[in-house]
């Protein structure tokens, strides 16, 4: 047990460290290229972040482990929301600005659904697959001519200055991105050693796992991301770090796990997780999108959020002890 224990937070601090590398280094790359900051933002960032989830998710799929593929992205898609934006909206209120990221919610809100309806049947097959990595090309299609369309975006100008502050020559961006994907690679591999091993000694299901211990640690860069760029004042950043990621994770991430291997789920997690995704999701579409006022989570609605992940945690942790 304390191998197991060991590995996971081995994997978990690497895991950390070798996603912000690697986005750095992806980033440093596209600058270079000469991509936009706004396409910087939404693709590379956004969905960079995303790095660990499909990793992770891939291997878990890879090796028998469906539980932790599957709880790693809709678990990751619960943190994201409930315990990121909670804790960063708690410490400083986010305001969202971007047209972007308005026309983003709404799409998240809809592929959300879909996923409901793909898992009605409660496995996620191939052709679900299939059908998740089309949406996905889609969703990078709008992303790009959006991002070509709308150069004075809010969400461009702070992305901008986040480049700026963190340049780095194309060599190096070169070498940290490869650095960064090695490392990311590893330190997945012994995430995943360490979980499994953890839910096999716990005796308990290794989706539940995948929704606790692995969801939190693939989502700690998000974590870091936002709570860095609202302290900056860069609250576009730090909700859009969480709306490409639950993207990704919901289409991407799930899609490339279950064409490795098809997942099955439990009609309890379909009931409980499931809904509860939707539920979190409908909720930042609600205090985000604004309608007639300024779309905005403020402290009021950070700690509606952080009640609800401590809540639903806490009932994941009776079902393991």
């Amino acid at each position: 047990m304390n191998l197991f224990i060991l590995s996971c937070l081995a994997g978990l601090v690497t895991l950390i460290w070798s996603a912000d590398k690697f986005v750095s280094g992806a980033s440093g790359v596209a600058k270079h290229f000469g991509m936009s900051p706004l396409l910087i933002g939404m693709l590379i960032i956004g969905f960079g972040t995303s790095a660990p989830e499909m990793v992770v998710s891939a291997i878990s799929a890879f090796e028998g482990n469906p539980g932790i593929a599957i709880g790693n992205a809709y678990g990751s898609n619960i943190t994201n929301i409930s315990l990121i934006l909670g804790f960063t909206a708690v410490m400083s209120p986010i305001h969202v600005h971007s047209k972007i990221l308005k026309k983003e919610l709404p799409i998240l809100l809809a592929i959300t659904v879909l996923s409901i309806f793909l898992l009605q049947d409660l496995e996620v097959t191939r052709m679900d697959a299939l059908i998740l990595a089309v949406v996905f090309i889609g969703v990078m299609g709008w992303s790009v001519r959006e991002g070509i369309k709308n150069k004075n975006d809010a969400l461009s100008h702070e992305v901008q200055e986040e480049l700026r502050a963190s340049a780095l020559p194309i060599g190096k961006s070169i070498t940290v991105l490869i650095i960064g994907l090695i490392f990311l690679i590893i330190s997945s591999r012994l995430l995943v050693y360490g979980a499994v091993g953890i839910a096999q000694a716990l005796g308990v299901s290794d989706i539940i796992i995948g929704l606790t211990v692995v969801a939190i640690g693939t989502s700690l860069p998000e974590l870091a991301s936002s709570v860095v760029a609202a302290k900056k004042g860069e609250p576009d950043m730090a909700i859009g770090n969480v709306i490409g990621s639950n993207l990704f994770n919901t289409l991407a991430v799930v899609a490339i796990a279950a064409g490795i291997k098809p997942l099955r789920i439990d009609q309890e997690i379909f009931h409980r997780d499931v809904t509860v995704m939707t539920v979190l999701t409908a909720s930042l579409f609600i205090f985000a999108y604004g309608f007639k006022r300024k779309g905005r989570l403020g402290r009021a609605e950070g700690a509606v959020l952080l009640v609800c992940y401590v809540s639903y945690t806490a009932y994941l942790i009776t079902r393991i002890v």
